[in-house]
């Protein structure tokens, strides 16, 4: 089914490309075949979706038995103390974050999460990574080199005329949609750390646990660097949302000009910038740097000196809460790898508002760690190596509003 579905939506790029061609030749009727294709086609591709999805539901609501991870979890971790190589399939990786926190299904998508300290290795605090990783829409693309997704730009518009002025006349032609294609191919991501060599004193289980939640936490870190900013090549493999761009090298983000820093205004601009003319956004977050949720904290009113901002960081996650300005409530989440506005350059790119889902995670196979002795042995360590194939991009036009500091300061 997933493959299927994976050729109906790169036969869907192919009959847009062609429609797009025939458009330009100025070919309409041609065009308008081909158009009634690709929403024939939507059809079909809607129908295998809602398959898909609920197969999906079935298999993460599935309660797993506990017997059975645990001798999976023992056999795993012979493997790693021997030195070979444990492998996490994508939707295993993901199926295990569901049944853990049982607030994410696979249609909103997650990435690893951490499982929690050995009992004898401490972490230090605020060892928390960006929630962002949690909140993107993730798809399974394992096979496969590259993946292309169709989205919207503008959309057809209608026009009207007076009865007897139109009768028996040429109607005005109504403006042409337009399309675009948001890629998304692989990137390497990597995982090398160190641990003592007394880790492996621990049950084996624990010991499985703890270097997969360090590989884990590591990967999660750097995504959520990768998610925002990219990966930072002239010609990007994963484009972040501050740098999204469509296969014809156009923005899929929005830019915000921010002038005055940090203010009591903020956030209204960024509320009201994101979204279409007739509506405001849904779903959307604030992702910022800690120092700029710090500096909307440190506002307060000329007169009556109280708080602009209501900050309220979330119980169970210190990572994002939710900011009370007026009577309007916007969910945040601190990301150390955005750009600080308070007191950023000129023409910087700094805080991003938007909705997760419209940025699309790529897992391009299996996740895979191993423990390698001989690297730092004369320093009793232990070498924990990950490696994965991970892409993304912004699927949705405009999907994100970044906010960029003024070229002349």
């Amino acid at each position: 089914m997933r493959r299927k579905l994976i050729d109906l939506k790169t036969q869907r790029t192919a009959l847009l490309e062609g429609a797009e061609a025939l458009l330009k030749a100025g070919k309409r009727e041609e065009y308008r075949a081909e158009m009634e294709k690709v929403s024939n086609m939507n059809a079909d591709i809607k129908d295998l979706q809602d398959l898909i999805q609920e197969q999906d539901r079935k298999f993460l609501d599935a309660a797993p038995d506990r017997g059975e991870e645990r001798d999976k979890a023992l056999e795993r971790a012979e493997v790693l103390k021997k030195g070979g190589e444990v492998k996490f399939s994508a939707r295993e990786t993901i199926r295990d974050v569901y049944q853990a926190s049982k607030q994410i299904t696979l249609a909103t998508g997650t990435i690893v999460q951490p499982t929690g300290a050995g009992a004898n290795i401490r972490d230090p605090l605020g060892n928390v990574v960006s929630s962002i990783v949690d909140e993107v829409y993730v798809q399974d693309l394992t096979g496969m080199s590259a993946f292309l997704e169709p989205y919207v730009i503008s959309e057809v518009d209608a026009k009207g005329g007076k009865v007897a002025t139109t009768a028996g006349t040429a109607r005005t032609a109504s403006t042409d949609p337009k399309f675009g294609v948001a890629k998304i191919s692989p990137y390497e991501l990597t995982v090398t750390t160190y641990v003592d060599r007394n880790i492996s004193r621990l049950s084996p289980a624990n010991y499985y646990e703890k270097i997969r939640s360090m590989a884990m936490r590591a990967m999660r870190r750097k995504l959520s660097d990768l998610i925002v900013n990219g990966d930072g090549q002239g010609s990007p493999d994963m484009f972040g949302i501050k740098n999204a761009k469509n296969v014809a090298s156009e923005n899929i983000f929005a830019a915000l000009e921010i002038a005055g820093g940090v203010t009591e205004n903020l956030l209204t601009e960024l509320f009201f910038a994101y979204g279409g003319d007739e509506t405001i956004g849904a779903n959307a977050r604030l992702y910022c740097n800690k120092k700029d949720l710090r500096a909307l904290g440190k506002i307060r009113g000329a007169q009556d000196k109280k708080r602009v901002f209501d900050i309220q960081p979330e119980g169970g996650n210190p990572n994002r809460g939710m900011i009370s300005d007026g009577g309007t409530m916007i969910p945040y989440a601190i990301n150390s790898f955005l750009t600080a506005l308070d007191g950023a350059g000129t023409s910087a790119q700094t805080m991003v508002y938007g909705d997760p889902m419209n940025y699309e995670l790529g897992l391009f196979g299996e996740f895979t760690i191993r423990v390698d002795e001989s690297v730092k042995a004369v320093e009793r360590m232990f070498t924990i190596l990950g490696d994965a194939m991970v892409g993304g991009n912004l699927v949705v036009d405009k999907g994100f509003v970044v906010a960029t500091t003024p070229a002349g300061g």
